[in-house]
């Protein structure tokens, strides 16, 4: 029997929303056209759109992003409520939240059961330290039950160890949550997605934030998620690519993935590389350059 997840990816576009509960039914919308699928997946910081609630927010410094963690609960709340209800397995983007004297960007996954991974960005772009963001220091894959995954938000996906130390975990999936605020940005982390699955012989989801808003702080994402393969003959497009949702439109892509096929190809495909980055691992241990030096 094949093993297939079929996932919806929720291309979330920012806009400004009077209250938490208009923010909530957008995402209600959303989670409605993903009805049935195994893995629901939303963007880093789409809980931005929170923003736009707070008095005088055109006018607010970039530093005061991280006020958002106010709605911290409600969101946590919501989204188990969902997954509950829904009986779905609902990757809740990201959100900004005061963690350990800090504000981390952490990402949540939920179940029918209740919250099932907390993850803590490990790797902060550059541009979120203008809000003071800190960074976690765990990556660490989680099983559910239909595949084994992890997550990489946004900027982990450009450092390759993040996703490697996943596959070493037996991820089969990861899940990148993402937020650019250029096509440039966004180009980056979907090339470094396609890399990691050549890499690891993985699937990548790359979900990412759009925006489209008036003056103000908040930076504009730019979008097109997909749902990638390594690019390898088992699969039909040449390029890697499941599936692939419009430019910076609010949508819901769905696609499904075969995990039989990515450990049939891991053994005998035309490009092992999962097998031979193992092979040579005692090799690459000579290599003065193999890490960076801290």
């Amino acid at each position: 029997m094949t093993r297939s997840v079929s996932i919806a990816v929720c291309q979330f576009v920012i806009k400004p929303v009077a209250n938490f509960e208009a923010f909530a039914a957008q995402v209600v919308h959303l989670l409605d056209q993903a009805q049935g699928a195994d893995l629901v997946l939303f963007p880093e910081l789409f809980t931005l759109a929170l923003f736009t609630t707070l008095e005088d927010w055109r006018n607010r410094p970039l530093a005061d992003l991280v006020a958002i963690d106010r709605y911290t609960n409600a969101y946590r709340e919501f989204f188990a409520y969902e997954a509950r209800a829904r009986g779905q397995h609902i990757v809740a983007g990201s959100h900004l939240e005061k963690k350990a004297g800090g504000y981390l960007n952490v990402a949540y996954v939920y179940g029918p059961n209740g919250l099932i991974h907390m993850h803590d960005k490990t790797h902060i772009f550059p541009a979120e330290a203008q809000w003071s963001t800190g960074e976690g220091d765990r990556m660490e894959a989680f099983t559910l039950p239909f595949a084994r995954v992890g997550l990489n938000v946004c900027y982990e996906a450009e450092i390759p160890e993040c996703a490697a130390t996943l596959a070493e975990q037996g991820a089969e999936i990861i899940l990148c949550p993402s937020f650019t605020f250029s096509e440039y940005g966004f180009w980056r982390v979907r090339h470094s997605a396609q890399a990691r699955c050549i890499e690891n012989q993985l699937y990548f989801v790359h979900c990412a934030t759009g925006g489209d808003l008036p003056k103000g702080p908040l930076p504009n994402g730019w979008t097109r998620s997909s749902i990638l393969s390594p690019c390898d003959t088992p699969w039909p497009a040449p390029n890697g690519v499941v599936a692939e949702a419009a430019t910076n439109v609010e949508v819901v892509l769905r696609g499904s993935v075969d995990l039989d096929l990515i450990h049939t190809n891991r053994g005998n495909g035309v490009a092992p590389t999962y097998r031979d980055r193992r092979r040579r691992a005692a090799c690459y241990q000579q290599w003065p350059s193999h890490l960076p030096r801290g």
